[in-house]
């Protein structure tokens, strides 16, 4: 196990930096690739988003300028509170508190399902992906943002012992394994400098049923 993929200590972890969270965050992951991550989704009218492991709201906020029906969940009270501060605790976000790998909604409720920075707290990714099929209807699209591992072999080691990280290799197997049949990656990087991103966007069989059944005949 992961020293963050534990849920007790990513919850306790993110008590002290949800006090920092917002400027920290943006030197990874800023506005402008926000705004390229929600140009790959296709919103339609009275679409019903989720972003799952919303953290303060940051990717909730682009959600927002996009669909009127928001929903945001997260495991992290602490997290959560700085996201009320900036949209109201029932006003225009319908807040969860929950856990990503047992999304407390019923199947084929979300249009759109966003998630970025959370899947390397997930201790069961895979799970986690599963979850977000679930709850998605059938020809919705999925977005979920996760860390690129770093180049240098040192640093690789030590993103290894700390969350997850992955390649697109590892993408294609996590997103195969949760019953994904189309899906593509992109990389996203604020400065040459700053770590990589992968943003992978999913578009859910419209043949979910099928699918399903194929997955839970499978040993």
């Amino acid at each position: 196990m992961k020293l963050l993929d534990n849920k007790k200590r990513a919850r306790i972890f993110y008590k002290y930096l949800s006090k920092v969270y917002d400027h920290v965050n943006k030197v990874n992951w800023n506005d402008e690739m926000r705004s390229e991550a929600l140009e790959w989704l296709d919103f339609g009218d009275n679409d019903k988003a989720l972003d799952v492991g919303c953290g303060t709201g940051f990717g909730t906020a682009g959600l927002l300028d996009h669909a009127e029906d928001v929903y945001a969940l997260d495991q992290s009270i602490h997290q959560m509170e700085k996201a009320f501060e900036k949209f109201g605790k029932h006003d225009q976000v319908n807040f969860h508190r929950g856990d990503a790998e047992r999304l407390p909604f019923a199947d084929n409720t979300f249009d759109i399902v966003w998630s970025s920075g959370s899947i390397e707290y997930w201790p069961h990714p895979v799970q986690g992906l599963k979850e977000i099929r679930r709850v998605t209807k059938p020809g919705g699209q999925v977005l979920v943002i996760g860390p690129d591992y770093p180049s240098n072999p040192i640093l690789k080691r030590v993103a290894d012992a700390i969350m997850l990280f992955y390649d697109t290799d590892k993408a294609d197997q996590m997103f195969t394994q949760a019953g994904y049949t189309t899906f593509q990656h992109h990389i996203q990087q604020a400065t040459s400098r700053s770590p990589r991103a992968i943003t992978t966007v999913a578009r859910v069989p419209a043949e979910k049923r099928q699918t399903d059944e194929s997955i839970t005949a499978s040993p």
